[in-house]
C-alpha cells in the first residue's frame, strides 16, 4: 500500500462543483461523503491536491471574465520585450483555459466555430508569459515572446498600415510596423546602415559618420556616458539627466547597430535578470 502523503479537507458551498482531473477520481478516498459542505480526501500525490486547487482558481479567472452575448471576448497578443502589438483575436473560456495550461496563445475561431492555437499551421507560436484582464474584465492581452513573425503575410505583426500613409496615398510597406520611440529610432539607424552601401554625395550624416568610424563611435559614447554621471555628482536637474541618456541611448544603439545587435535581444537580457540576483548574475559570467 502506497504511503499517504497528506490527508486534506476542503470546504466549499453546497452547490460548488468540484472537479478532479481525468481518472483521478479513483486516487481519492473519499471519507466523509454525508457531512454537507465538506470532501475529506487521501491522496498519494500532492501534485494532484495542487492540480485540484488550480483548476477551481481558473474555474473562478473565467467566471470573472464578462463573455459577450456569444461567450466572447477580444483578446489582444503583445509582445513581452518589445510592447509591440502583435494580433487581435477573439477568446472564449475554452480558448483562455487552454492558453492559461499550455502556455500557448489561443484563440477562438468565429469562422470555423472551433479553437485555434496561432502557430499551429507555421509553427510561429507565441509562447505566453503572462496574461492580463481590462479594468471591465472584458477584453485579455496575452504577454508573450513570438517564434517568428505573427502576420500571415510574414510580417513581424498584423498592424503595419498607418492611417497617415492612407490619407497621404502612400504604399503600404508591410516591414513598417506600429513603433514606439526606441524601436523607430532604431528603425531609423538601420535605415542609415543599409544606406551606406549606396554610392555616397554630399556630407555624411552624423550617424553614418558613427557607423563608418568606430573610433569616433566609442569616443562618444564613452564621452556621453561620463557627462551622464557628471549630472548625478554635479546635481545637475533631471531635464540635464534625461539629456544625457538620451545620448547615451542613441550612441549605444548606433553601436549595436554595427554589431548587428537588436535592442530586442538586450530587452529579453534584462527581463530574464528579473528573478535573478545581480550578484549571481555578474558570478556566473
Amino acid at each position: 500500500m502506497a504511503a499517504i502523503h497528506c490527508i486534506q479537507a476542503l470546504r466549499f458551498p453546497s452547490r460548488t462543483h468540484v472537479f478532479f482531473p481525468n481518472g483521478d477520481q479513483n486516487r481519492y478516498n473519499i471519507i466523509n461523503k454525508k457531512q454537507r459542505g465538506f470532501l475529506v480526501f487521501a491522496s498519494a500525490d500532492k501534485n494532484s491536491v495542487k492540480e485540484i486547487y488550480i483548476k477551481s482558481k481558473v474555474e473562478t479567472l473565467l467566471d470573472s471574465v464578462k463573455w459577450d452575448d456569444k461567450g466572447l471576448a477580444v483578446g489582444i497578443a503583445q509582445n513581452i520585450d518589445t510592447g509591440a502589438i502583435l494580433m487581435q483575436g477573439f477568446v472564449n473560456r475554452d480558448a483562455l483555459a487552454t492558453t492559461v495550461s499550455s502556455k500557448k496563445a489561443t484563440f477562438y475561431s468565429r469562422s470555423r466555430s472551433a479553437l485555434w492555437t496561432k502557430g499551429e499551421t507555421s509553427k510561429n507560436f507565441i509562447n505566453v508569459h503572462d496574461i492580463y484582464l481590462d479594468c471591465d474584465r472584458d477584453s485579455i492581452i496575452y504577454l508573450g515572446k513570438p517564434d517568428g513573425p505573427t502576420c500571415h503575410t510574414g510580417s513581424e505583426t498584423c498592424y503595419y498600415t498607418s492611417v497617415s500613409d492612407l490619407l497621404e496615398n502612400e504604399q503600404v510597406d508591410e516591414n513598417k510596423v506600429a513603433l514606439t520611440t526606441l524601436y523607430s529610432l532604431e528603425t531609423t539607424i538601420s535605415q542609415r546602415k543599409d544606406e551606406l552601401a549606396l554610392p555616397q554625395t554630399g556630407k555624411p550624416s552624423w550617424t553614418k559618420r558613427l557607423l563608418l568610424d568606430h573610433d569616433l563611435l566609442c569616443s562618444k559614447i564613452r564621452e556621453e556616458a561620463d557627462e551622464l554621471c557628471r549630472t548625478l555628482e554635479e546635481n545637475e536637474d533631471n531635464a540635464r539627466t534625461a539629456s544625457e541618456m538620451g545620448d547615451v541611448l542613441y550612441h549605444a544603439m548606433v553601436l549595436m547597430a554595427v554589431k548587428g545587435v537588436k535592442i530586442e535581444q538586450v530587452l529579453e537580457v534584462l527581463r530574464k535578470r528579473f528573478s535573478e540576483s545581480g550578484i549571481e548574475e555578474k558570478r556566473s559570467r
